[in-house]
């Protein structure tokens, strides 16, 4: 009677998600999204009935958020989606700068002519939207570019932190745009400044300045706007 091979490794299953894993996702997802607004109180009791679980897991999950910054416990109160901040938007900028540099410049020599011909149309979307600009859409179109050139980093670990301070940004300031409209057009310039680098083969150290520089840039637009005096040490 034949038999098949002896050797051959049955498939492993995949763990589902634990309970306060569903929570934290679904609580992550939905500040992510604005649909739970800065300020908004967390009532436990609320969302373990909405997700059909015990109050364990969300408070575990609520935690993990408020080691994240996207939530904040205050005595007598309870938990409460983080409000905007200033010094909250700088630190996560200024971390930004640094992991997302790094993350393009691991990802350049990764991305296929697919990849940078995908990212030159969604900067042409960026400079299509300029005449009729929309902040939010700007920011959300913005997102997608930059994430084709970091997303081919072989470091997952350094994946996982890029996209931890992008979820915390959209949370902290929904669009500098909003505030810094003029910041946009020279965004897209150097957009097509950092896809000239990547296609043509440069040097990683010279992609990581520029991808490094840009986002810096924009948190000075910013913080130039914001307190014209200079005076930020308060922030």
């Amino acid at each position: 009677m034949a038999r098949g091979p002896m050797n051959q490794a049955a498939p492993v299953p995949v763990p589902a998600p634990s309970k306060s894993q569903h929570a934290y996702h679904w609580l992550k997802e939905r500040i992510a999204g604005e649909e739970l607004t800065p300020g908004y109180r967390l009532v436990l009791a609320s969302i373990a009935d909405e997700l059909d679980m015990s109050v364990v897991p969300v408070r575990e999950a609520i935690r993990r958020l408020e080691a994240e910054g996207l939530v904040t416990f205050e005595r007598n109160v309870g938990a409460r989606v983080s409000m905007i901040d200033d010094t909250g938007y700088r630190h996560s900028m200024e971390s930004l700068a640094i992991l997302e540099g790094a993350a393009t410049a691991l990802a350049a020599r990764h991305l296929t002519a697919d990849d940078v011909r995908q990212a030159r149309g969604l900067n042409r979307r960026l400079v299509e939207s300029l005449d009729d600009f929309d902040p939010r859409h700007f920011t959300s179109v913005n997102h997608a570019f930059h994430s084709v050139l970091f997303a081919a980093c072989p470091n997952a670990r350094l994946l996982a932190l890029v996209e931890a301070e992008w979820v915390r940004l959209g949370h902290l300031r929904d669009s500098t745009f909003s505030f810094v409209p003029g910041r946009a057009q020279q965004s897209v310039r150097e957009h097509e400044v950092l896809l000239d680098l990547i296609e043509t083969g440069a040097p990683l150290p010279d992609i990581e300045r520029a991808a490094r520089g840009h986002r810096s840039a924009t948190l000075a637009a910013y913080l130039s706007h914001e307190h014209p005096d200079g005076v930020t040490a308060a922030l």
